[in-house]
């Protein structure tokens, strides 16, 4: 009894605050004693919507603020940008024509050469710098992708026009040739399988003396071709893939001069040099593939997907591993090295048939 008592006293007390305040709320409602469910219900929903009306002017309000100050921003924004680019504008054609310091009369040359107008309409003379920059810049962009190979080719028929002037201008030195013959004379120290595992550090110089006077015994079997043979295409030819071979390993000889070279890649070049040095042609072969393409009989990843073979994974040795894969630079040095084994074994053939490759 007592929860109902209570109960019912606080719905009565509820009800009256409802009416008080539906008649503070109406003018018409003030003067009766009761207001009817009806009234009630409007006045709520006349509460209602006034409150919606309120929320709905305070989001405009809001909204409008927001609009004004993200459009002030923007123009703001929108000048500081305008006026950076100006100024960098500006200093780039300073810059551009403060390096590419060349005359106006050179400039209308280069322009003309290059089938461009010599004037834009109102364009000045840093200007005018700025565009033949951006066009020399362009042609070396698009020179650069060519062929290695082509572009050595060309740069040998250069070297070889400068050559035979400088040959006819003041002849060959005889200290020059001395030099040679002293150097070709020096003794080949033989390289030492056994020192891989007791001295390796020994094993770079050796290893570099020999491919150098490799490189140089090529080059000079080259210069003492006939004129007309070296001016042949195929003389050309064989000038170019002597100098590029000669690029292409200067990274192993800078690894071998700092003594930085890894020891399964050390491991495979000191047999490459011994089996050269011995004439052992064949041997040599089978030491350079298992330097490209290393012991692995099917790439690594192809079966091993499980998680039961990741203990055979691990297993798995630097020997294994094709390092022609790791980079270009690599792939450009070992393929020269195979080209070096063919010169040795065109000026230093065999003992036997069977070492032939």
């Amino acid at each position: 009894m007592d929860f109902l008592q209570s109960a019912l006293k606080d719905e009565i007390e509820k009800k009256r605050k409802t009416l008080q305040a539906a008649k503070a709320n109406d003018t018409v409602a003030k003067n009766k004693k009761y207001i009817s469910r009806a009234e009630l219900e409007r006045l709520r929903e006349k509460e209602y919507l006034e409150e919606q009306e309120r929320e709905r002017k305070k989001k405009e309000e809001q909204s409008a603020l927001k609009q004004k100050s993200r459009a002030r921003e923007i123009a703001d924004q929108e000048r500081k940008t305008a006026s950076a680019s100006e100024s960098d504008g500006q200093d780039d054609d300073d810059e551009t024509a403060d390096t590419f310091n060349v005359s106006q009369e050179e400039v209308q040359r280069r322009l003309r050469a290059k089938g461009q107008p010599i004037r834009l309409f109102a364009e000045t003379d840093k200007q005018r710098k700025a565009r033949l920059r951006t066009l020399e810049l362009m042609e070396e962009r698009s020179e650069g992708q060519r062929n290695d190979f082509m572009r050595t080719l060309d740069q040998m028929d250069e070297g070889m026009n400068l050559e035979a002037l400088k040959r006819k201008a003041e002849g060959e030195d005889l200290v020059e040739k001395a030099a040679k013959k002293s150097r070709d004379d020096t003794a080949i120290v033989p390289v030492n399988m056994d020192w891989l595992r007791t001295e390796p550090e020994k094993l770079h110089p050796l290893i570099y003396s020999y491919l150098k006077r490799m490189l140089r015994e090529w080059e000079e079997a080259l210069d003492e071709r006939p004129e007309e043979v070296k001016r042949s295409g195929q003389g050309k030819r064989a000038a170019a893939m002597q100098k590029q071979t000669a690029d292409y390993l200067r990274p192993l000889f800078k690894q071998l001069k700092s003594r930085a070279m890894e020891p399964d890649i050390l491991a495979r070049v000191t047999e490459i040099t011994h089996h050269m040095q011995n004439r052992r042609y064949r041997d040599a072969q089978d030491s350079y593939l298992q330097l490209s393409i290393g012991n692995s009989p099917w790439p690594i990843g192809v079966t091993m997907v499980g998680i039961h073979e990741r203990s055979a994974r691990e297993k798995i040795f630097a020997a294994q591993v094709a390092h022609v894969l790791n980079d270009e630079t690599t792939r450009k040095w070992i393929q020269s090295l195979k080209r070096l084994m063919t010169f040795a074994q065109t000026k230093y053939p065999p003992d036997s048939m069977s070492q032939l490759t």
